[in-house]
């Protein structure tokens, strides 16, 4: 089978309600949590993608039973001192930044030397983040030169607490020290610029000892030492990450309506929404509730006749970091010019993102410019595509193919992008619901 897709037209006209997979933020944080809790944990609707089978595969090496009946996942949690480990173990994170960084907060006391390994897009990746306030606690690192993977850490029996400044507002570096403050014999104090805030949301859910005191540009965290976690029941809500696409591809098509049932709207990842808003894409909610701490609605969106341009505010880039490269299809179909600054962490992605942004929209034929952490984009509302592209060489990054494939579809021309099997890794079903669409 080839290892790639070539789309030859539009999308026409839809009006359709479709699902997306399970929330991957959620899916790999319950894997883990489950993973030491006491008892039995169920989750439906987990997003069976490569990222979460990996965390799955990594708690087994630990010892932890897995069974999975259709389409519910359950867990055998040993408790919070339940995992087994022997000399030398190698666990591979695979494609996940989240699980590779989450998990060494986990494996803290760890006395048994244990490797960490990753693909080559994962490998290139910066861990010192991690490893750095991690070995205030006690545990002994070592990594590449350039501090990436592979690494090995070696944890201690006897955890301190500590202080830690989170200042790029990342949240898998603040979710790897709050797991790891867990462990520690003491009160952790984090001060962590504002970013994603599933960890936090599913410890209070789980009844943790945890507070978290929110101000306007950072959050202080408190976390005490966790004697035993309970079984936590999850239904997963649908990835907005993953929705983002079908919201774009909807936004640029003719005539179209769409509704995507129960997405997670957690405040924390809604800037892509806010942005698409202030672009005068017509999305709305519909049927809000609230499930274990998280928002849940339906999305509703619209056909855009007129896309407005934005100089998009840096403080919404926390919250939509995973969706800018599909919110410049936007862009580029504006009547006018966009402005996207404080973007350098996308270059830190699985592929340097902005970088492949870039690139896209120069195939495209839309003129931008781009810095090491800006872009700006010159947007044409009358966009058409009647030309060859090729994509491909990307580090098989899940958002750069996905988003080649909505620009595919809605601006025309000829596509061919290569490395199809990378939405194996956070949404394996993609083409399949592009497929629905099309009918």
């Amino acid at each position: 089978m080839p290892n790639h897709i070539i789309i030859k037209k539009k999308i026409t006209d839809f009006k359709k309600k479709i699902s997306v997979s399970g929330d991957k933020s959620i899916s790999i944080r319950w894997v883990l949590f489950a993973s030491i809790a006491s008892g039995i944990s169920i989750a439906k609707n987990l997003l069976i993608s490569e990222d979460v089978l990996a965390a799955i595969k990594i708690i087994k090496k630990f010892g932890i039973k897995v069974v999975q009946k259709r389409s519910n996942f359950m867990i055998f949690g040993n408790g919070i001192d339940g995992y087994h480990y022997k000399k030398n173990t190698i666990i591979n994170a695979e494609n996940s930044a989240t699980l590779g960084r989450l998990i060494l907060g986990l494996v803290i006391n760890s006395t048994k030397t244990i490797k960490l390994i990753g693909d080559k897009s994962l490998s290139r990746r910066d861990f010192e983040r991690v490893t750095s306030p991690l070995s205030k606690f006690g545990a002994k690192f070592k990594l590449k030169k350039n501090f990436s993977l592979p690494l090995t850490i070696r944890g201690s029996r006897k955890i301190k607490p500590i202080k830690y400044y989170e200042r790029r507002g990342s949240a898998q570096c603040k979710s790897s020290v709050m797991l790891a403050a867990m462990r520690a014999d003491g009160t952790t104090f984090i001060k962590a610029k504002k970013s994603r805030d599933h960890t936090e949301k599913m410890m209070k859910n789980l009844k943790l000892p945890i507070s978290v005191i929110n101000k306007k540009n950072h959050d202080i965290i408190k976390i005490k030492k966790v004697k035993k976690i309970k079984a936590i029941n999850y239904n997963i809500p649908s990835d907005i990450s993953s929705s983002a696409f079908f919201i774009v591809l909807t936004a640029l098509a003719n005539n179209s309506q769409l509704i995507i049932k129960n997405v997670n709207i957690n405040p924390s990842r809604v800037g892509v929404i806010t942005i698409l808003k202030k672009m005068g894409v017509n999305i709305i909610f519909q049927n809000r509730k609230v499930y274990k701490g998280e928002k849940i609605a339906d999305i509703k969106v619209k056909s855009s006749k007129l896309i407005r341009p934005i100089n998009c505010p840096s403080k919404l880039n926390a919250s939509a970091i995973d969706e800018f490269l599909v919110i410049f299809l936007i862009a580029a179909k504006a009547n006018g010019v966009s402005y996207f600054k404080g973007l350098a962490e996308l270059n830190k992605k699985e592929s340097p993102r902005l970088k492949w942004g870039s690139k896209i929209l120069n195939k495209m034929g839309v003129k931008n410019i781009t810095t090491k952490n800006s872009i700006k984009i010159f947007g044409n509302p009358k966009l058409k595509i009647n030309k060859r592209i090729i994509i491909k060489n990307y580090l098989k990054d899940h958002r750069v193919f996905m988003t080649s494939v909505i620009a595919a579809l809605s601006f025309g021309g000829i596509w061919k992008i290569h490395d199809s099997k990378a939405i194996r890794t956070s949404f394996p079903n993609f083409l399949n619901i592009v497929s629905q669409l099309e009918k």
